[in-house]
């Protein structure tokens, strides 16, 4: 030991250790080398460090030295950094004291070699995911409690491996308790898959169920069984709704929240739809007495929306407005004011009797939007450029929406002996892939808190690919206010969700398009190549304990390598993924081999 700063220590190797490997014991091992461990004895207290880098030196009066070659005047000082240390043959993370410069340093043992690489606690169940890429005979066993009952990151650029390492720790997840039906029972998994890598039939496991949406084909082309089962609760939350209406905070939530409350006070009357209908009277009838001309005609248009449900047809032909005294008055007849009898006899008036209900629920919302804008348009309570936008919004998304959701069953979303959930979005246009991730982990998370207060044996482990699609710090395609809402809604799930058994796991190409607030949440971290200089940094700054040796190794990793950092591992370590043996169980992340597209024949 020739220096001592702090956790930074520089070590004197001694001449006859030189060499690249030794013989000891009978056996070959590998000698200290940049990226390997020595071990720091100070008095009883052991010590592990990690080597970072070494140089050289050289005697200054090498004339008056004893050695007889050159080389022997060559003096090798390793850069080491403190890891953590040994207690009772048990490795602990942390530094509880430094050595002093006399100290003598050894290569580990191989007890003590596995037992820094040993990452699965005494209570904890283990599932081996890879070796150690610097060593094929150490494999590297991850505890179950450890990485799922904690927020997971994967990131790599495209083509590291990121999705085939997400697939390989879920799917030794499942091949450990396939056959528990506490686990089954207990513990759901929700993967919200972009591209459609993990919707193949196998892929993970067998035994889930896929939703395969799209918003590309007709209604009428859509089987029930791939759109997501939605309640008419579910449907007519405030907080959904205003997700899927992009809703600003204090104006158009507070409006929507007054829509909903007399849509469920009319759905709790005897007749509903004749007290629908007696409500849409008494709006005609006041609308068609007022005084405001261009507010009455924008009324009677919504009026006309609801009552004609989006047909353009003129409902008002028999009547007209008197510029002069204005007011409605018969079309071609007295400039008085139109009498109770003459609107009852208006088409508008009259098309009321024909009126139904929507089949689908969030075209009964929309027109229960309609009636409360009415309402509070006709009462100066609010302006209608104000809310429109709001109801425009849900009604724009009203068609993709019905194409992706199914209210008219009352299956649930996670069928009966199944707890593995994927929602491929790889067919659903940009607006839906935007707005579906926020409402499903809103509404799974909500029903979650419940659940868990009731039983707090069940676990929700929500999985986000691609995850810079719906986490991304900035977005020029939305308003500030939804991106506020969109990023605090997953910032509370990470921040909060240990609390309710709620656990999230992002994979993502794009560290630095992530929110940091959520990043730095993470507990967990599987890194593969990452090239950007944004992304790197973001990695770096998140995990303070990353040492320089695997931070600086990160650009170079190779496909299927990535480094292991987080709680549940005591030091970071470099780990090749095992690979998944049945070509039917690995995500279809594959990239395609174009020489051997193009080379094949044209088939007759």
């Amino acid at each position: 030991m020739v220096s001592v700063e702090g956790q930074a220590v520089k070590v004197k190797v001694d001449k006859g250790k030189n060499t690249s490997s030794i013989l000891y014991k009978g056996q070959t091992i590998q000698n200290i080398a940049v990226g390997g461990y020595i071990k720091i004895k100070k008095g009883f207290s052991e010590m592990i460090g990690k080597i970072e880098g070494e140089f050289i030196t050289e005697e200054k009066d090498f004339s008056k030295s004893p050695y007889k070659s050159t080389k022997d005047k060559i003096n090798r000082i390793l850069n080491i950094k403190i890891l953590g240390f040994l207690e009772r043959g048990v490795f602990q993370r942390g530094v509880r004291e430094l050595p002093l410069l006399d100290n003598n340093c050894f290569l580990l043992q191989k007890e003590e070699f596995d037992e820094i690489h040993n990452f699965v606690g005494a209570d904890d169940e283990p599932i081996e995911v890879g070796t150690l890429e610097y060593d094929d005979g150490q494999k590297i066993e991850l505890g179950v409690n450890s990485l799922f009952a904690s927020h997971i990151g994967i990131f790599g650029n495209t083509g590291s491996g990121k999705s085939y390492t997400l697939t390989k720790i879920y799917r030794e997840l499942f091949k450990k308790f396939k056959n528990n039906l506490t686990f089954t029972e207990n513990a759901k998994f929700f993967i919200i898959d972009f591209n459609g890598e993990y919707s193949g039939a196998n892929t993970i496991v067998p035994n889930k169920k896929i939703y395969n949406l799209t918003t590309r084909k007709a209604i009428s082309q859509i089987n029930a069984s791939d759109k997501i089962p939605f309640s008419e609760n579910d449907l007519t939350d405030l907080e959904l709704i205003c997700i899927m209406a992009d809703a600003t905070e204090k104006t158009q939530r507070p409006f929507i929240s007054r829509a909903l409350k007399y849509y469920k006070k009319v759905e709790a009357t005897h007749d509903s739809l004749e007290y629908f209908k007696n409500i849409l009277h008494q709006r005609i009838r006041a609308t068609l007495k007022m005084s405001n001309k261009d507010k009455a005609y924008t009324l009677i248009d919504y009026l006309s929306i609801i009552v004609n449900n989006d047909d353009n047809k003129n409902l008002i032909e028999s009547i007209e407005w008197n510029n002069k005294n204005q007011h409605f008055m018969p079309r071609g007849g007295t400039s008085k004011e139109l009498t109770n009898e003459e609107i009852e006899n208006t088409e508008l008036f009259q098309a009321v009797s024909n009126y139904t209900f929507p089949i689908d629920v969030l075209s009964k919302v929309i027109h229960f939007l309609y009636i409360q804008l009415i309402y509070d348009v006709y009462n100066d309570k609010a302006q209608n450029d104000h809310i429109a936008p709001a109801v425009n919004k849900l009604k724009s998304k009203k068609d993709d929406i019905r194409k992706v959701l199914n209210t008219e069953g009352s299956q649930p979303l996670f069928p009966y002996g199944q707890n593995l959930v994927v929602v491929n979005l790889n067919d659903v246009n940009l607006e839906i892939k935007k707005t579906l991730p926020l409402l499903l982990s809103k509404k799974l998370y909500a029903e979650q808190k419940v659940t868990f207060g009731q039983q707090r044996n069940k676990s929700l482990n929500l999985i986000i690919d691609e995850a810079h699609n719906i986490l991304s710090k900035e977005s020029f395609r939305e308003a500030e206010s939804w991106k506020d809402y969109r990023l605090e809604t997953f910032e509370e799930i990470i921040k909060e969700g240990r609390k309710f058994g709620t656990f999230l796991t992002i994979s993502s190409q794009r560290p630095s398009d992530i929110s940091p607030t959520i990043i730095s949440q993470l507990h967990n971290y599987f890194l593969h190549r990452l090239i950007n200089n944004n992304d790197l940094l973001a990695v770096e700054k998140t995990i303070a304990y990353l040492d320089k040796v695997s931070a600086d190794s990160i650009p170079n990793l190779s496909t299927g390598t990535c480094i292991i950092a987080g709680l549940l591992a005591q030091i970071p370590v470099v780990m090749k993924v095992n690979k998944i043996t049945q070509k039917e169980n690995q995500p279809i992340s594959q990239t395609i081999n174009l020489l051997e597209k193009w080379s094949k024949e044209k088939q007759k």
